[in-house]
Formats: structure tokens, sequence, C-alpha cells
């Protein structure tokens, strides 16, 4: 059984660093491990619209438009390579979906909580 603490360690230091390749601040940025593990990263403003880029343990990563807080955001494109991919490439897919040349590939596989604990310890930070 994963320990929900690992779990929450490694999801926070992944955030961070696609917070650092995305160049988002930290205040930028929230994550959440509850019955579903998310991440929210604030992007720049979009014809008009607050973007956002989405995380989740089911879905992986997607790029989507702010709405009212009542109804769910609108969904621009998804990356759906892995749950877990390289900072590197989720900027890479950004900065496509920014410049118009990307649109939705299918969403990643969920396969599990152990699985993903063990995609994220890498990103595993030494706490202060």
């Amino acid at each position: 059984m994963v320990r929900m603490d690992e779990l929450t360690v490694g999801l926070a230091g992944y955030v961070q660093a696609v917070a650092e390749q995305v160049g988002v601040p930290p205040e930028g940025t929230e994550f959440e491990v509850s019955d579903t593990a998310t991440a929210y990263l604030g992007l720049a403003e979009g014809a008009g619209r607050d973007l956002m880029l989405l995380w989740n343990e089911v879905h992986g990563w997607s790029i989507a438009v702010e709405t009212d807080p009542t109804e769910p955001p609108v969904v621009l494109a998804q990356l759906g390579v892995s749950l877990v991919p390289p900072p590197r490439a989720v900027a890479r897919f950004v900065e496509d979906v920014l410049a118009g040349r990307r649109g939705s590939d299918r969403p990643a596989v969920d396969d599990g909580r152990d699985a993903l604990t063990a995609r994220l310890r890498p990103y595993v930070r030494d706490r202060d």
C-alpha cells in the first residue's frame, strides 16, 4: 500500500519541476492528493480568458480555459504521452499549444497509485 505522504511529496516535487520549466512561480501552482491527485498551474491570459495547465492522476496533463467557477474548465489540448512525462516535455507541450502548433492527444492511461508513486519518486526533494 502506498503511503499518502510519499505520493504527496513526490507530486509536490514534480509540480515544482514542471512549474520551473514552464515559468510559473510557486504562487501560481496548487496540488492536492485526495480521492484523486490533481495539480493546477496558472498560465498567461489567452484570448481574454485565463489559461491553466491541469494535471490529474487519471488523464495526465491538459491545457484548459478557466470558466465561471461553477462550470468545468474547457479543455483545449491534452498531453497523452504518460501520466508523468518529463517536465521539459510538458513545457514543450505548453509552448506548442500556445503557438497553435498542437491539438489534443489521447488521454494518458491510469495504472494505479503504486505505479504513480514510483514515477514521482525521482521528484522527491529534500524537505527544509
